[in-house]
């Protein structure tokens, strides 16, 4: 591949006289009279009007904030540039990973640019593939996106969610694959569900809340999911209500129907608590009740397949990275293990004929191993480095399978795996203007605060020299059991072309080693999350690659609640903070939408223990008069339904009126989005560039 002339490199220019802070008119924040009383302690919260998204304030002060914003940003000069190169790193055209059903194969495309990828449907690999969903198409500003798919065992029909503006609610439709044509049935309030279709695809299972109250859609909270049946071409007042629970309304329910057809699997989920119960009911049988085979939230359980009543599992039960088992439903008291826990952890297991596909994480790395279901190992898989993998989907009775491949400069590369003869070959391999050679990734250990040993990678041009100039990111996340491992993106790559190091660490809380990594980073622990944070930063700065000023930190969701409150404890640590989307009200969280989920992460300010450990680290509440805090950029969305913007607003008036340092805090709101997912590409560039620029602007750094 021939490598395109880098547009960008860096200097030091000298600081400017006067100082950002004191340059920059902040919109006003007025403050209201409000105290809470949380056992016995008064805790103020003067931006609690922020709180009321609609409110005209709030939307005066959005419009405000977000044009000092945007006239901040104006004055950096690479700003046209930056966005400039993001688009064409960007215009390369990426797949998904097919899934096959009937004989006909389903994959998504993106061209480039286009906002959301497209649905494809083909009769073979090498046919000319047909559009079969289009989004773009849903909106003028590419704003609905496709948010889950299933399609029927013959391929025939697919049913389709669709989730406007970032929001976690979506709606449900069913299309004819034949013509491209949507049927009449729509399913409406569907959130965090998917959908499974009966054997004669006549039906499907889905979840879905109650109608919010008109204008609460975007705070109320959600609880009380319930689990039912759409007959296709009736009306959704006419669904058959499957199973709910009155008495507990934290409960959550995933309906999987077998590929036998026989058993309708039932996962019963509480928040965010990895740890959930398994019921079934007997398809076969008339009004068959429903049988809670796997009681008590005491460990995670994953269905894969059955063998008639043998019912197998990936589970942490007794193993804290994972094995498989097997369980007779005619004797359910029995536990037998098929593949013991192993040195990395079972990320995913995926069953065919009766062989199973192992996704391993080791180091934070991916290896795949095939077992047969007497649970002797069979091969290896050969890998083209150390990435990540996905996909293994499929049926069971399927001939062929796909995977994806992909690295921190490895563009994503799709593998088809002939189940008859085990060859692998490569289906799609995306092309990106840009020299893989160039760049350099290691993965190093160290040491934080209370010893333990701490993975991280970092990504950077070959031949940087380790003087302390270098401008870097240092990106975390550190929770829910979720884990960074390699992966590909575009916008990084533009950082690392303007000479820019890439940091990730894999934080405790995160998922990295199993259950006991996960846990050491939750509730009364969360703060040795923030500890292996600050300890990367010292490291990074440590061995030459950047010092504070130089050292920006980022993350999103509950990275952001990382940045928000790493910048609080250590603000001299940092040259440049960017919390996305972050959850910084840490005594409030719980009251919105499904904030309540992440009671079983973080606790709740609701108990008076609990509440001790939450104030110690809420970042709103650990901003202090007269502090010096890095430049802060902080990014959120109106239409963010799963953590409110209120956290973003709330924290960034604190912050702002805090501020007795040099340096600028900022917040950028994007309208019509929400937490991420479906953000279309033209709005993710423009963000990215925005970022870019506040970060040349706050690193000091000298685009050309």
């Amino acid at each position: 591949m021939k490598r395109l002339l880098v547009l960008f490199s860096l200097c030091l220019f000298a600081s400017p006289s006067f100082t950002e802070a004191q340059r920059l008119k902040y919109p006003e924040s007025k403050t209201v009279d409000q105290v809470d009383d949380y056992h016995g302690r008064k805790i103020a919260d003067p931006y609690r009007w922020l709180e009321q998204p609609d409110s005209d304030d709030t939307k005066a002060w959005v419009t405000a904030q977000n044009k000092a914003t945007e006239q901040y940003l104006a004055e950096v000069s690479a700003r046209p540039r930056i966005k400039s190169r993001l688009t064409e790193l960007w215009n390369y055209v990426r797949y998904g990973v097919p899934q096959v059903r009937g004989g006909r194969y389903f994959y998504s495309r993106n061209d480039g640019l286009q906002n959301q990828a497209i649905l494809y449907t083909a009769d073979s690999l090498t046919d000319e593939p047909r559009v079969l969903l289009d989004p773009n198409k849903l909106s003028a500003d590419g704003t609905v996106a496709l948010a889950g798919y299933e399609l029927t065992d013959d391929g025939k029909l697919m049913a389709y969610g669709l989730a406007e503006a970032g929001s976690d609610w979506e709606t449900w439709r069913v299309r004819d694959v034949a013509t491209a044509k949507d049927l009449p049935d729509e399913i409406r309030w569907v959130k965090f569900s998917g959908a499974s279709w009966t054997p004669d695809g006549k039906a499907f299972y889905y979840s879905r809340y109650d109608e919010p109250k008109t204008g609460a859609e975007f705070t109320d909270s959600n609880y009380y999911q319930k689990l039912y049946l759409h007959q296709l071409g009736k009306p959704q007042a006419d669904d058959k209500l499957i199973y709910e629970r009155k008495d507990e309304k934290e409960w959550g329910f995933g309906g999987y129907v077998t590929e036998d057809g026989r058993y309708l699997i039932i996962a019963v989920w509480r928040g965010t608590d990895p740890n959930n119960q398994i019921f079934y009911q007997d398809l076969q049988q008339p009004d068959a009740p429903v049988v809670e085979l796997i009681q008590g939230y005491h460990a995670e359980y994953v269905f894969l397949a059955n063998d008639g009543p043998t019912f197998y599992f990936k589970t942490d039960l007794d193993a804290p990275r994972y094995r498989v088992i097997a369980i007779d439903i005619t004797k359910p008291k029995e536990r037998r293990e098929v593949i013991p826990e192993g040195a990395g952890v079972l990320e995913s297991a995926d069953v065919f004929g009766d062989r199973m596909f192992c996704v391993y994480m080791t180091d934070a790395h991916n290896r795949v191993s095939e077992f047969g279901l007497d649970g002797k190992l069979r091969r290896e898989l050969k890998l083209p480095g150390i990435g990540t993998v996905g996909g293994f989907s499929g049926l069971r009775s399927a001939k062929e399978t796909f995977y994806s491949f992909t690295g921190f400069t490895t563009p994503p590369i799709i593998y088809r795996y002939d189940l008859t003869t085990d060859e692998q070959t490569i289906f799609r391999q995306a092309q990106v203007a840009f020299d893989p050679n160039d760049y350099e990734t290691k993965q190093i250990f160290y040491t934080s605060r209370d010893g333990t040993r701490v993975p991280m990678f970092v990504t950077n041009k070959k031949g940087i020299k380790l003087d302390g100039s270098n401008p870097t990111i240092l990106y975390g996340y550190g929770g829910f059991n979720i884990s960074l491992t390699p992966s590909f993106s575009a916008g990084r790559l533009a950082w690392l072309e303007m000479g820019g190091v890439l940091a990730i660490p894999n934080l405790r809380g995160g998922g990295e080693y199993g259950r006991e990594w996960h846990e050491a980073g939750m509730i009364e622990r969360k703060q040795n999350v923030f500890d292996d944070f600050i300890a990367a930063a010292e490291r990074l700065i440590a061995d030459g690659y950047t010092r504070p000023d130089r050292l920006a930190i980022s993350g999103g969701s509950n990275g952001g609640l990382l940045v928000g409150a790493c910048l609080t404890q250590r603000p001299e640590l940092f040259g440049a903070a960017l919390p996305d989307v972050g959850v910084l009200d840490m005594l409030r969280f719980h009251k919105f939408t499904i904030g309540w989920a992440w009671v079983s992460e973080y606790g709740s300010a609701d108990d008076a223990k609990q509440f001790e450990t939450l104030l110690k680290y809420s970042p709103l509440h650990n901003v202090h008069a007269g502090g010096k805090y890095p430049a802060t950029l902080v990014t959120t969305a109106d239409h963010d339904d799963r953590v409110v913007p209120a956290h973003s607003f709330k924290f960034t008036a604190a912050l702002q009126k805090a501020q007795a340092g040099e340096a600028p805090t900022l917040i950028r709101i994007e309208t019509s989005a929400g937490h991420g997912a479906g953000t279309p590409t033209t709005k993710q560039i423009e963000e990215l560039a925005d970022t870019y620029a506040f970060l040349v602007r706050a690193l000091k750094m000298d685009v050309k």
